[in-house]
């Protein structure tokens, strides 16, 4: 990640800590189901966070390895780990693209609602392959937008108004292919979508940000915001996020 996350998130570090958006017990759930913890199992949570995926899989592992770059953000997490009493979790401040651990050491790899922020994804991917033990499971779950170009675009547009360390989220076509240029074998790639208010978008934006995202959805033509899955009502105005949630494996040479 860059210089930019780990402003953006040390600044946002309560938030993402409390966030229910990323403390979602549904997906969490399914992230288990793919992980398919064991009591032997050493595992590593990438750019952890808030530390949500680290501390569902803590009862189900061994060990869980939680890294994230940004120090606020690791140090608010140990400190919850603490609270929920959750003593087999260590926390290492390390780049996703350049992983201070050796060759094959871990049964499973998580990163949850990070990947979008990674400067160099390849690089990013490469690093959790060779982590990996032959036969491990990589879980990855993002942000994402559907195949529909303009649909991608203006996503793109909103979340790098609501979050300026965003690079990009990917397409379920561009994480197949990320992910078996990085040598990995998919398994399989489940999009899905969940309906928040526009304050998804603007609330930890900066107030010029949060001032152009409600511009652009308001400019935006009807048929626009059906296809960005845009609604009005008596709670305000509804926005559509979509996400992918991905299972690879890493093969022997």
């Amino acid at each position: 990640m860059s210089k930019k996350a780990q402003e953006v998130f040390g600044r946002n570090a309560d938030f993402y800590v409390t966030s229910p958006a990323h403390a979602d017990a549904r997906n969490l759930s399914r992230v288990m189901e793919l992980v398919q913890p064991s009591r032997d199992m050493l595992a590593l949570d990438v750019a952890s966070g808030g530390g949500h995926t680290a501390f569902a899989l803590a009862p189900s592992v061994g060990e869980v390895v939680a890294c994230d770059l940004t120090l606020v953000m690791l140090k608010k997490a140990r400190t919850e780990a603490a609270i929920r009493g959750l003593e087999c979790i260590s926390f290492v401040a390390a780049d996703a693209s350049r992983l201070p651990f050796p060759d094959e050491v871990f049964d499973t790899v998580t990163c949850r609602r990070a990947a979008h922020h990674f400067e160099d994804i390849a690089l990013g991917l490469q690093e959790m392959r060779r982590v990996l033990k032959v036969g491990g499971r990589l879980v990855i779950e993002d942000r994402s937008v559907p195949l529909d170009p303009y649909v991608d675009a203006a996503m793109n547009h909103l979340d790098t108004l609501h979050d300026r360390s965003h690079v990009r989220e990917y397409n379920r076509e561009e994480w197949r292919a990320m992910l078996e240029t990085a040598g990995l074998r998919v398994l399989s790639i489940e999009p899905f979508t969940r309906v928040r208010p526009l304050s998804s978008l603007t609330d930890t934006a900066a107030p010029e940000d949060a001032r152009e995202v409600e511009r652009t959805v308001h400019m935006m033509s009807a048929e626009q915001r059906e296809r960005m899955g845009i609604s009005d009502g008596l709670e305000g105005i509804k926005v559509t996020h979509w996400f992918v949630l991905v299972l690879a494996i890493k093969s022997g040479a």
